[in-house]
């Protein structure tokens, strides 16, 4: 893909259904009694994923026109032994969550992966489901998959989920309506509550009282209309590129703005970014809003502690608008979280490097000195959409042209993305 330098980027765009948010109404709606509709469904790889283990279960599910999915539910205790392995392909998510679900099953199950991810452990969610009564085995004592999920009964627990380990949480909360007595989970820092919200919209019995979520067991769930909000992590590489391209003005309708979610708006608001948030509303339980940015003067950074969790995804953007604000940004307490481990941060640095800008990683982040200009130049995607698409963002603003090599990957999480950005 060749990216020129734009002069300009005007328009008004909406983007995909919330991938999280995607998940969860597939699922719910799956053990919940009646029939649920989901509008603006993801159609991603991942989630269809999902709908392919709850199909599996003998829940009838209908892929519509237009991004629509229709779900017959067969309620909480309605599901059927599946005749052969779950594969939740490359979906964390969809894994984490069914095990959630098969913990509290009267029958036994296998869950699988992808062989592309099938290396990736699990061990942190499977340990505390343990606590609670699950008899799940596997490769490394169950940190691996396949995974053998074996009916039994399951008793609540009180749970202290650590930090860089949120994915724990919904899992244990899904269990929950299957156990006796309460499930209570406590964080150290507020992560994506989307499980919750929904839980509540579908009948469940969630209590939130501020770090601490508890489950209770239920006679079910019952259908509910689920409209997906557009997907903030998404919306952030056309909210940057408003912000960083000269004369500009993007308008991105219908985005989730989840206060979980919405981190990047705050560090862009202390950026000096001009963003204006109107029509806030909400699709069930989640707060919607339609974001307008024009180009601005940007300012360096600081960001670290507690709202890392609430834009950890955004990082590799809000990097490529660090690189172009004035001043010099830090990026830090991202040690033991995706990004940092999986070497994610050093190729941002490596490829940001190569356009000129004065950026280095850290132990724990990365220290980013703004205001140098960029310059087109071949850039390596590693076959990762984020770094392609925050590098696409780069080139915008870069003198010249860029080639994005491999970028082909952005198909998994947005095809849409290229076409998109040259309407603009």
């Amino acid at each position: 893909m060749i990216i020129e330098h734009r002069s300009s980027l005007k328009g008004e765009i909406s983007v995909p259904g919330d991938k999280s948010i995607s998940h969860r109404a597939i699922m719910f709606g799956a053990l919940a009694m009646g029939t649920t509709e989901i509008d603006n469904f993801l159609m991603g790889e991942d989630c269809l994923s999902t709908i392919d283990c709850f199909r599996k279960m003998q829940v009838g599910i209908e892929i519509l026109p237009h991004n629509k999915v229709r779900v017959n539910g067969n309620g909480l205790f309605g599901l059927k032994p599946p005749s052969s392995q779950l594969n939740a392909g490359k979906a964390g998510t969809t894994l984490r969550l069914l095990l959630g679900v098969l913990s509290g099953q009267p029958f036994n199950s296998v869950v699988t992966r992808d062989d592309s991810a099938i290396k990736k452990p699990v061990g942190k969610v499977v340990a505390p489901l343990r606590q609670m009564g699950a008899s799940i085995s596997g490769k490394e004592d169950g940190n691996l998959c396949p995974l053998l999920i074996y009916s039994s009964k399951l008793n609540g627990i009180k749970y202290d989920i650590p930090v860089h380990a949120s994915h724990i949480k919904s899992p244990l909360i899904i269990a929950g309506m299957y156990a006796d007595g309460e499930t209570t989970v406590t964080e150290s820092i507020k992560s994506r509550d989307h499980t919750e919200l929904m839980l509540q919209y579908f009948g469940a019995d969630i209590k939130v009282d501020g770090l601490s979520v508890t489950s209770k067991r239920i006679e079910n769930l019952y259908a509910r209309h689920i409209e997906v909000p557009g997907d903030i992590s998404i919306a952030a590489y056309f909210l940057t590129a408003g912000l960083i391209t000269q004369n500009s003005d993007i308008t991105i309708r219908n985005v989730g703005v989840n206060p979980t979610r919405t981190g990047i708006l705050d560090i862009f608001k202390s950026m000096g970014a001009k963003i204006q948030i109107s029509n806030v509303r909400f699709y069930g339980n989640e707060k919607v809003a339609d974001i307008s940015v024009s180009s601005s003067d940007l300012k360096a950074v600081a960001i670290d502690g507690e709202i890392i969790p609430r834009l950890i995804d955004e990082i590799p953007v809000i990097a490529v608008a660090a690189a172009l604000a004035e001043g010099t940004s830090i990026i830090s307490g991202l040690k033991g979280y995706k990004i940092k481990d999986s070497n994610r941060i050093r190729l941002l640095c490596l490829e940001l490097s190569k356009m000129g800008a004065s950026v280095q990683e850290t132990e724990d982040g990365m220290i980013i000195e703004g205001g140098k200009p960029l310059k087109g130049t071949v850039i390596e995607t590693y076959n990762d959409n984020a770094i392609a698409m925050a590098m696409s963002v780069a080139a915008l603003a870069a003198e010249g042209e860029t080639m994005i090599r491999k970028s082909q990957c952005v198909d998994l999480a947005f095809p849409d993305f290229y076409p998109i950005l040259k309407k603009l």
